[in-house]
């Protein structure tokens, strides 16, 4: 997209200002110090984002806490949404391309218009066998034809010009949307994404290929994790979490998502429970195995491990009672003793 679609155009002694707001909001509430957090706070004291703005305030003015779970709401209400404008800016572009070709093909076909009466002129002429009409008409035809020539070149010129531009355009919207659906902290889809990827599960039917299955996780004593070692560290234990989950899921099928806070979620399509169970199992294993500095010693003595709860998509299901059943086994992995997995009834 064009240097005029940047979404932050602030320059470096502004953003250096806007910087030392953002750090004396993040302050004053309780979320985590993470690139999401900073995000909505960045918006809000750049006033770029006037809705944001105006539900922060409704929030302060209520005296509700500005939380993780507050500002992941915002950024999905305000921010990931405000993507979509990506979107309509690049159909802007495409309206406008567009345009261009039909202005070309017009002026193209007027040629066309102009050129075929010179050659009725012409025949005319012919049949009339006046010699000075017919060196008339033989000149405006040769004229004509020249003009023609260039008007089809032009038009040829402009169609290829904007198929390149059309490709360019669509990749861009591409990216837009999917920049849309994904977590910033961990790079797997965030929570508007795995809503869309639930819906598409919900629709397909199962076959001899196997059946549809929803794994929860969830980070055991993540706000001890937080309140000890810092939410910097909780940050890296997330991420470390995603990147596990990436590298254990290898079926290209089936989708990881981070459905909020230290909770994620894997939409598996067409498998089967045991393949399910191996693939949770893998990625609890590996949690469990993980090693974090601490902050102040550095000494690795930071081991953290996930519950899960698995549930197979039954017939009338929807997106609530399919959810619902893997979180009912996911806490009681967690009400168990936590670090283990459970199948759902």
């Amino acid at each position: 997209m064009s240097a005029g679609n940047v979404r932050y155009t602030e320059t470096k002694e502004r953003s250096a200002e806007l910087l030392r707001q953002v750090i004396g909001h993040m302050g004053k509430h309780a979320a985590a110090f993470n690139p999401v957090t900073f995000t909505v706070w960045y918006e809000y004291s750049a006033g770029v984002n006037a809705k944001l703005a105006a539900a922060i305030d409704a929030l302060a003015a209520q005296s509700l806490p500005i939380d993780d779970k507050a500002i992941g709401v915002l950024y999905q209400a305000h921010v990931a949404s405000a993507d979509a404008k990506a979107v309509e800016l690049i159909g802007g572009e495409m309206q406008q391309l567009m345009k261009s070709i039909a202005q070309s093909a017009s002026q193209a076909g007027d040629q066309a218009g102009e050129f075929g009466a010179q050659l009725n002129g012409l025949t005319a002429a012919l049949v009339s066998k006046d010699e000075e009409q017919l060196a008339s008409s033989l000149s405006e035809v040769l004229a004509g034809a020249l003009e023609m020539r260039a008007s089809t070149d032009v038009l040829q010129r402009k169609v290829a010009e904007g198929q390149s531009e059309i490709d360019r355009l669509r990749h861009a919207l591409e990216h837009a949307r999917g920049e849309a659906l994904l977590d910033p902290l961990t790079g797997v889809l965030n929570r508007k994404g795995f809503d869309q990827k639930l819906d598409e599960l919900l629709s397909q039917p199962t076959g001899a290929d196997g059946e549809h299955y929803l794994v929860m996780l969830d980070i055991d004593h993540f706000k001890k994790v937080n309140d000890t070692h810092g939410h910097l560290v909780g940050d890296r234990v997330i991420q470390a979490l995603g990147e596990i989950m990436r590298t254990s899921v290898t079926n290209p099928q089936h989708a990881i998502a981070r459905y909020g806070g230290e909770e994620f979620a894997i939409l598996a399509p067409q498998t089967s429970l045991e393949q399910s169970i191996q693939v949770a199992e893998t990625i609890r294993r590996r949690t469990k195995a993980m090693k974090f500095r601490h902050r102040n010693t550095k000494e690795l003595n930071l081991s953290v491990s996930v519950s899960v709860g698995i549930a197979r998509m039954r017939p009338g299901d929807d997106a609530m009672s399919l959810i619902s059943r893997s979180d009912s086994a996911l806490y009681r992995s967690k009400a168990e003793g936590r670090d283990r997995l459970t199948c759902a009834d």
